[in-house]
């Protein structure tokens, strides 16, 4: 599945987030958006994502050079983690199995998906804590597990390591490389941090004012 963003625009009142941005996401591997604090970053991926609407501009997504309709069948193949993630308050298992589970997928491939998950962000271990009792670094690599769970075509994560630990960083980081070896998946990450940044990124792009450019 290829994304192409062209010229968008949104604006909170009278302040504009984003204006005139445009990036193109036609393979797979990684791609960084990096940028400062509040210059956009995430908004920009909530738009992508469809989570929120554009002022301006279009989102086009596109499958073997054919347009796709914005609904419920696209929005499936495509899935944001937030830089603090939302749990349930029920067992780590529970929670990665709840996309799965309102697809109305059979208990036993659920199970199936649900471990191979867990043991991808390594917390196959931790599949009947609760949740909620995680360390801030699990809880994100718990977000990562759900969203893979339901194996989607792009994968936008905003901030993935944002306040969370230079160990669980370390593990976030092995993921993505991981996920990039499988090239499976498109993953469409944000970042300030600039080494982080060229570490992952195969293509990496930059947002100064809500506008994005070449690094």
């Amino acid at each position: 599945m290829n994304l192409i963003v062209s010229h968008i625009r949104k604006e909170y009142g009278e302040k504009t987030i984003l204006c005139d941005c445009s990036a193109s996401f036609d393979s797979r591997g990684t791609y960084v958006l990096m940028g400062p604090n509040g210059c956009g970053k995430s908004t920009f991926l909530r738009i992508c994502s469809l989570i929120e609407n554009q002022d301006g501009g279009e989102i086009l997504f596109s499958d073997d050079k054919s347009s796709l309709l914005h609904d419920l069948s696209l929005r499936r193949r495509i899935t944001l983690v937030l830089a603090r993630i939302g749990v349930f308050n029920t067992t780590v298992h529970k929670n990665v199995a709840y996309g799965l589970t309102i697809r109305g997928i059979h208990q036993s491939e659920i199970d199936k998906k649900v471990s191979s998950a867990l043991t991808f962000v390594g917390l196959e271990h931790k599949k009947n804590q609760r949740a909620l009792t995680l360390s801030s670094g699990e809880t994100q690599r718990l977000g990562i597990a759900r969203a893979l769970a339901i194996e989607p075509e792009i994968l936008f994560l905003d901030e993935p390591t944002a306040s969370v630990d230079q160990e669980n960083t370390e593990v976030i980081e092995s993921i993505i490389r991981t996920m990039k070896t499988g090239g499976r998946t498109t993953v469409i990450m944000t970042t300030h941090d600039r080494e982080q940044a060229e570490r992952l990124a195969d293509v990496l792009l930059f947002m100064k004012e809500g506008t994005i450019s070449p690094p």
